[in-house]
């Protein structure tokens, strides 16, 4: 133990010492009289705010002082010494001119800052904070080289707003101000906020944007803030309408004319062929539903613009419509350029035109991928697809997608019998930008509801095991109430998997383990699926969430007017085969915070569960649940984990086949610390927990138990498997590169006492490695 003590503390020391030293060698690099600045630091001298207030207004002073120190990392300044050290390159380029001016930081120096300019951004945010009374001074301190600046700040008293007043007249526009003043942001009792202020300007101009004065903008509003009529520091707001404001910005607006042009292009705007303002009568126009469309070759049906624009004649303008508009636009997909001007018409009666130009995206394209992929099963190799995209199939922006792909695998570094895999297939959608339906669906979203019709086949082979051929088709809906939430009803959505070639090799695996023999018996399995989403991960938030829920269905309607019973052995055939029944739910639920700028937190949380009843007695092998690999449990190679404490080994003893471990429940954790290291480099530590188990067990001709300890009992969470790993990520912006190095830390088919591994880790010897750290190669991020 004390040998251990000797070490640390000359680990320490040394580390001590190194940090020093680099520390010194930044400033030997100073000219005579050059001092380091090393920062600024705010004190508040005030004993009537709280703590909490001082060091919100610490906080927000010293981010605006300028210029910013040289960055650290562990009280060490790497960039500056790399700059430093590194001689000046003779070219722009090469190691030399990325060390240093890439990577490399300039000194910043204490006579780079000007003091007196940051004490009056000390002065001028405090005033706008309602501090009117601030005084600031500063000190600057130096030692070895080095300078700091001290700022301190006398805010004195805090003003409040002791009430707040909106004018009245009976002017148009002073009367829908006034109507804006129950949800004013000044609130009495509230301090004096520049910020709030302006943020006041801006709701008072979007309420009347909404009410038709399109040319009214936030600066014909002013806050007045007059402390003379009142005592204690507090101030009274008087909300009232510029003096000078544009006559125009106070008259309200109504549509006169709506022109739509979805075939424009830059070639048109250069020739004059379409100028604005314009004559909508004279040009190649026809009129649908009072719009007036230009497009002589007809590309495009009128309905699609009538059903996306909210805007009709005569209408007041508001900004809700304004916008509605042009996202819906947008979101049709055909249109690669989108934007719409308003040309006064009628002066007198406050009229304008609403022009859309529209600028199509190609609407066909061609494209050829070929892509290569790992995964944690040891399995590599490549697919090829080919792909064909009609944006306009029926000349109503319906999207037509055609595919065809071809894909091989093979495993690599497993065993020596391991089998291959190949794929091929087509497919085809049709998205239609409406619902199709016997009954009228309105709405309001500014993005398209959709009707989504897709059929599909694929062949696969695993070469010496058997071949499965896969018929899908789906019909159903897509539509989004907001940004944040999305809703996917599929009223049908059938597959039907036709076996074939089934070799002696795989008979005699699922001999030995007859649960395999369901992954080749033929499946139908149709019904609706309807799943949720709800997302604020795109907002800038601090925390942010992520929900998605899905519910499938398969039978139900089938199994109620056939009576079909599996469990009775009275199981009902559609046109010879057995159709599946169940209910599937399952739920992913994720939280994302942000520490800062460059290092967040991300979890993940999936619960799920297949039911099967009626015409099933199980749930067919392509609907259960797995876990492992890249994007689940990353300490277990993908679908070798479960059900249970079920141990895949002896399956791969008898002879069967390890990588396809099925269940009906899933209960997955992960959690996951990123940081970014330099520009593309990003690093994080995780840790991954779950496993999936069976609703009943499976039973063997003989009566055995097909897989014991696979069924979901109280001690599940015995079974529990957990992991825990470093990443790289290199984020190339077009893609995220992954590569995940993990461990496994409880292994749920050990013993129950062992399962816990921490007393078996050895880093040191290559068969333990080889054994249990597992390399995850993916694109993009897990979750």
């Amino acid at each position: 133990m004390k040998n251990k003590f000797n070490i640390y503390c000359r680990y320490f020391l040394a580390s001590g010492i190194t940090a020093a030293a680099v520390s010194c060698s930044n400033t030997k690099f100073l000219k005579d009289g050059q001092l380091l600045y090393t920062g600024a630091e705010v004190k508040i001298e005030n004993d009537s705010l709280s703590k909490k207030e001082k060091k919100s207004l610490q906080s927000a002073l010293e981010s605006n002082l300028t210029p910013k120190p040289n960055s650290s990392f562990l009280g060490l300044r790497p960039k500056l010494y790399a700059y430093n050290v590194t001689k000046e390159p003779k070219k722009e380029k090469g190691l030399r001119y990325w060390l240093k001016y890439k990577f490399g930081e300039e000194p910043v120096l204490l006579q780079d800052v000007d003091r007196e300019f940051n004490r009056d951004i000390i002065v001028n945010y405090s005033e706008n904070k309602g501090y009117f009374n601030a005084r600031a001074t500063y000190d600057t301190v130096s030692k070895n080289k080095k300078a700091q600046v001290i700022y301190t700040l006398k805010p004195g008293a805090r003003y409040l707003i002791s009430n707040v007043k909106f004018s009245e007249d009976s002017t148009l526009i002073n009367r829908e101000i006034f109507a804006l003043k129950d949800k004013t942001l000044l609130k009495p009792g509230n301090p004096f906020d520049l910020d709030v202020i302006k943020k006041e300007r801006q709701r008072i101009d979007d309420g009347l944007k909404d009410k038709g004065f399109y040319y009214f903008n936030p600066d014909n509003i002013v806050v007045q803030a007059d402390s003379t009529v009142t005592k204690n520091h507090k101030v009274e707001m008087i909300v009232k309408l510029k003096d000078n404001t544009p006559k125009l910005a106070t008259e309200q607006f109504s549509i006169d004319k709506v022109v739509v042009f979805p075939n424009y292009n830059l070639r048109d705007a250069q020739n004059g062929k379409y100028s604005i303002p314009m004559n909508a009568d004279s040009l190649e126009s026809y009129k649908y539903n009072d719009i007036y469309v230009v497009d002589p070759e007809k590309k495009f049906k009128p309905k699609i613009f009538d059903r996306a624009l909210y805007f009709d004649k005569g209408d007041i303008y508001n900004r809700k419509d304004h916008n509605l508009s042009l996202n819906r636009l947008i979101s049709l997909g055909v249109f690669k350029f989108v934007k719409n001007e308003f040309v006064v018409s009628d002066s007198l009666n406050h009229r304008f035109d609403a022009y859309y130009i529209l600028t199509p995206r190609e609407l066909q394209s061609l494209r050829l991928e070929a892509l290569g992929r790992t995964n944690s099963a040891n399995y590599a190799g490549s697919e090829l697809n080919l792909n064909w995209t009609q944006r306009n199939f029926f000349r109503g922006a319906e999207q037509f997608k055609a595919s065809v792909y071809g894909a091989f695998d093979v495993q690599i570094g497993g065993p020596a019998d391991a089998e291959n895999i190949f794929r091929a297939g087509a497919n085809a959608q049709l998205s239609i930008p409406r619902i199709v339906a016997p009954f009228n669906f309105n709405s309001s979203s500014a993005f398209v509801p959709r009707t989504n019709i897709q059929i599909g086949y694929e062949f696969q082979n695993r070469t010496t095991l058997y071949t499965l051929n896969t018929f899908n088709a789906s019909f159903g809906y897509q539509w989004k109430e907001n940004v944040r939430k999305e809703h996917e009803l599929k009223l049908i959505d059938v597959s039907y998997i036709d076996p074939a070639n089934v070799t002696p090799k795989y008979e005699a695996k699922y001999a030995q383990n007859p649960y395999l023999e369901r992954v080749v018996e033929p499946q139908l399995i149709f019904g609706p699926t309807y799943s949720y989403t709800y997302s604020t991960t795109m907002l800038p938030k601090k925390n942010t969430f992520y929900y998605k829920g899905m519910l499938d269905l398969a039978g139900n309607i089938a199994g109620l007017i056939s009576g079909g019973n599996a469990k009775e052995n009275k199981q009902k055939n559609i046109f010879g085969v057995p159709f599946s029944q169940y209910a599937k739910i399952e739920n992913d639920v994720r939280f994302y915070h942000k520490f800062g700028e460059k290092t967040s937190f991300a979890s993940r949380l999936i619960a799920g569960a297949a039911v099967p009843y009626g015409n099933s007695k199980y749930i067919p092998f392509s609907r259960q649940f797995f876990v492992g690999g890249s994007n689940s449990i990353r300490a277990f190679r993908a679908r070798t984990l479960g059900p249970g404490s079920y141990d895949p080994r002896t399956q791969q003893q008898n002879g069967g086949f390890v990588f396809d471990q099925a269940g009906d429940i899933k209960l997955e954790l992960n959690a996951e610390y990123r940081a970014n290291l330099y520009k593309f480099l990003n690093v994080a530590v995780f840790a991954d927990a779950g496993n999936i188990w069976l609703i009943n067990d499976e039973i063997n001709d003989d009566g055995t138990i097909a897989r014991p300890g696979g069924k979901f009992s109280k001690d599940f969470l015995s079974e529990v498997a957990v992991g825990a790993g470093v990443g790289l990520r290199l984020d190339f912006s077009i893609l995220i590169l992954r590569l995940d190095l993990a461990m496994p830390l409880r292994v749920p088919y050990y013993e129950k006492d062992e399962r816990w591994a921490f007393d078996r880790i050895n880093f040191g010897d290559s068969n333990w490695r080889k054994d249990n750290l597992i390399l995850n190669i993916a694109i993009g991020y897990p979750f």
